[in-house]
Formats: C-alpha cells, sequence, structure tokens
C-alpha cells in the first residue's frame, strides 16, 4: 500500500513542476499556490508540513497548479496582491501592483501632513491601489478614482470596500479628460499611465504579456508605433487644468523617460514647478513630481 503524500511532499513536487514549466519564483509560487487552495497563509504550511494530504485537498489544488503551470501570474489565482502593506484584489481586469508603485503613496506622504484634507485624484486607477491607499493614508481626504475600464472600476471599488473608504471616492469611468473639476481644484493629482513602449512590450515576461491587460501598459494610439510617453501630455494638461494653483502632481514613469517627461512639464505649454525625477530603490528613475503655479 502506497504512503499518503504529505504537506511535505506536495510542496516539492510543486517546487519541481513549477520550475520544470520555467514559472517565475517556483518555490514562492508553489507556496503561494498551495496556501490558496489550502486557506492557510504560509506559515501555516510550514507548521503542518508532515500532515498527510487528503483527497479532495489534491484535487482542489490541481487546477491551481495548472494555471500556474500555464504562467498565469500568481495573484490573479489568488485574487490578491499586497500593497502598501494592504491587501487588493486583483483579477485580469487590473495590472497587479507592484513595489515600484508604493513610491508615489511615499512622495504623497512627503509633501503633506496626514491630516491634510486632500481632494485626490488618480488618474488610471486599475484596482484601485493608489486611490484607495491614498485615502486610507489621508483620512480626511476625499479622491476621484477614474478609469477607462469598467471591469477595472469593479475592481477598484470592491478594494475601497475591503478597506473602509468608498464613502470617500467617487468613481468615474472615462478618458483623463473626463476627470470631473472640483470647485477649488484638486490639491493632489496621481497617476501610473501606460508607459511601456511598443519595442519593449515585444520584451516583456509572458506572464505579464500574456495576461495583464495591454491597455494599462502600452498607450492606445490608435496607431502603431507607441513610444511609451504618449498618455503624459494628456496627463498634464488634464492636472494642470484641474489642480489647485500650488497642486502636486505626481507620476510614474519608465525608468528611460525622467528627462523626457521632466522636460514635458516645464515645457511653456504646461509650466510646472520644481519638477523632479526621484530614483526607486534599484536606483532608476521611477517618479516624477512638480506643482502648478500658484
Amino acid at each position: 500500500m502506497s504512503r499518503q503524500p504529505t504537506l511535505r511532499d506536495i510542496l516539492a513536487k510543486t517546487e519541481n513542476y513549477f520550475r520544470e514549466k520555467n514559472v517565475d519564483s517556483p518555490r514562492l509560487s508553489a507556496q503561494l499556490i498551495l496556501g490558496k487552495g489550502l486557506g492557510v497563509d504560509r506559515m501555516g504550511l510550514f507548521l503542518n508540513l508532515d500532515r498527510p494530504m487528503l483527497p479532495a485537498e489534491l484535487d482542489a489544488l490541481r487546477p491551481l497548479v495548472a494555471r500556474r503551470g500555464r504562467g498565469e501570474p500568481v495573484a490573479y489565482i489568488t485574487g490578491e496582491r499586497e500593497f502598501f502593506s494592504m491587501a487588493f484584489a486583483v483579477d485580469s481586469n487590473v495590472l497587479i501592483p507592484r513595489p515600484e508603485t508604493e513610491q508615489i503613496v511615499e512622495e504623497a506622504l512627503r509633501a503633506f501632513p496626514r491630516e491634510t484634507e486632500l481632494v485626490f485624484a488618480d488618474l488610471g486607477c486599475g484596482s484601485g491601489c493608489l486611490a484607495v491607499t491614498l485615502a486610507a493614508q489621508f483620512t480626511a481626504s476625499r479622491g476621484v478614482a477614474l478609469d477607462v475600464s469598467p471591469g477595472a472600476l469593479a475592481v477598484a471599488r470592491a478594494n475601497a470596500a475591503r478597506h473602509n473608504v468608498e464613502g470617500r471616492l467617487e468613481f468615474v469611468q472615462g478618458t483623463f479628460a473626463d476627470l470631473p473639476a472640483q470647485p477649488c481644484g484638486y490639491t493632489l493629482v496621481v497617476s501610473n499611465p501606460p508607459y511601456v513602449s511598443e519595442a519593449e512590450y515585444g520584451e516583456l515576461s509572458p506572464e505579464v504579456a500574456a495576461f495583464e491587460p495591454r491597455g494599462a501598459l502600452v498607450p492606445d494610439t490608435g496607431a502603431p508605433g507607441a513610444n511609451g510617453l504618449e498618455a503624459y501630455p494628456e496627463v498634464a494638461r488634464v492636472a494642470r487644468e484641474r489642480l489647485a494653483p500650488g497642486g502636486v502632481l505626481i507620476l510614474e514613469i519608465g525608468w528611460k523617460q525622467g528627462q523626457a517627461v521632466k522636460e514635458l512639464l516645464e515645457s511653456q505649454e504646461f509650466g510646472f514647478e520644481g519638477v523632479g525625477v526621484l530614483k526607486d530603490l534599484a536606483g532608476l528613475d521611477r517618479v516624477v513630481i512638480g506643482r502648478r503655479p500658484c
């Protein structure tokens, strides 16, 4: 009679399978997928490595393991990703939040005291990770989360409810130009717009290109050959029109785009002041910040 496999056995077998399939981070993937299937966190796995696996548990794990083996990102399989120490629901309608994007929140916290009654806008909100986090960090704030995708807005609304900030957020479907005006202007506008060029898109990991929404990565120009900078003039135009005097614009950028976006914001057309390009923890250009003149 064959021995019933333990959790340790299945974890090792799953890791090896993912390694053979060349998925990213096979060990971590195995831990997260098994944790999802069994309804426990990673510590729960490690505390029960020697317990036998039940047939029903193995049946529940197989489709999850198969999805990861085909390259589907772990976050879509587990249904969530952590951002700024908060859990966010994600699905294929939205980009998976990246740690680099947390820098936008960090810069907002440097620019304003937490008690500030911010009126902010998040252009291209996706999962709502920025809008919801800003609302949670600035408890007297209210904001607008805008996205062209109804599916993304549904995810963002769910995340706002999950973190009890839905009463201070307005969700608007539309392009950047559809951002509603505020009587006294916005204090802060943030955006992580599509900034991947067509050439860069062709070099992305299959786990990104095959599963995450293309429109949230590559600017939709209606013509081939996007260079990745197409969204920034429209973001700058809307921010210049909608920000209050002295209001702050914070943008995520691609690591090669710092100087170009800085020059755009400083141009005669937009005239932002104090424009700076900030580096991420890897030493790469990641954020551009500027103020509307008073």
